[in-house]
């Protein structure tokens, strides 16, 4: 298998320019195009993936085999679940697959799991380290994401109590999207009253600050494929404890 490796020639200092003016900045070609297909391939191909649902009671999560055996009044009731929290409270409603964190058993030449064992590298806590300025940066998370018709995470600024973390980022991995499609990672304005967004695109990593409010456009009908991306936070401390 091909190893997922850094692009060697990305423009540093530049990035860090920007990143500093605004607290964000999307990062195209991140990767090394070799190898990037497998890692898109393995997630399209996978039927492991959870639908997670939030709700008052705690998270709902359903597997595609699950989801399939629902009746439609069943499907209906429960989109109608959804979409009344998504009117004045936190929802999200998308597909996801866990990445083994440290000591936990993996796939061998797992594809996700090489994604994440990169994104922990030196090289690559390094170069985020340069565009971030956060020179206490020591370790990264994850998780793989799809959002496909219906799907959609509402406004929230991913500061969680105990968490350490300095930094969000989405690793898009959609190869063919449109912008009417919806799935914006869309970044909100003062008092919600304006908004500046990114279209899921190939081999980018967008990065922005914590606390900063942001959510995903519900993704329509159209769409003739699932968003998907890789995403998770950059954090400070021990690994150990924050899990």
């Amino acid at each position: 298998m091909t190893r997922l490796r850094l692009n060697p020639d990305l423009d540093v200092p530049a990035l860090a320019r920007e990143y500093a003016a605004s607290g964000r900045i999307r990062i195209h070609d991140l990767l090394v195009p070799d190898g990037l297909p497998e890692l898109y391939y393995h997630l399209d191909e996978r039927e492991d993936w959870w639908h997670l649902i939030n709700t008052p009671d705690g998270v709902i999560e359903l597997d595609r085999a699950a989801r399939a055996a629902m009746s439609a009044e069943e499907k209906a009731a429960l989109d109608a679940r959804v979409f009344e929290q998504a009117q004045l409270g936190f929802q999200y409603r998308y597909e996801g697959l866990r990445v083994p964190g440290d000591g936990e058993a993996a796939p061998k030449d797992d594809p996700l799991t090489e994604f994440a064992e990169l994104m922990s590298s030196e090289p690559m806590l390094d170069m985020l380290r340069a565009v971030t300025g956060y020179s206490e940066l020591s370790f990264t998370d994850g998780h793989a994401t799809a959002y496909g018709p219906g799907d959609f995470l509402t406004g929230h600024d991913d500061d969680v109590v105990g968490k350490d973390r300095l930094a969000a980022y989405v690793y898009g991995l959609t190869p063919r999207w449109r912008l009417e499609w919806g799935g914006l990672l869309l970044f909100h304005g003062n008092n919600e009253s304006s908004v500046t967004g990114q279209v899921p695109r190939f081999n980018t990593l967008d990065l922005f600050s914590v606390p900063q409010r942001h959510s995903v456009s519900i993704v329509t009908p159209s769409a003739t494929s699932r968003r998907y991306s890789i995403t998770g936070w950059l954090r400070k401390g021990p690994r150990a404890g924050n899990p």
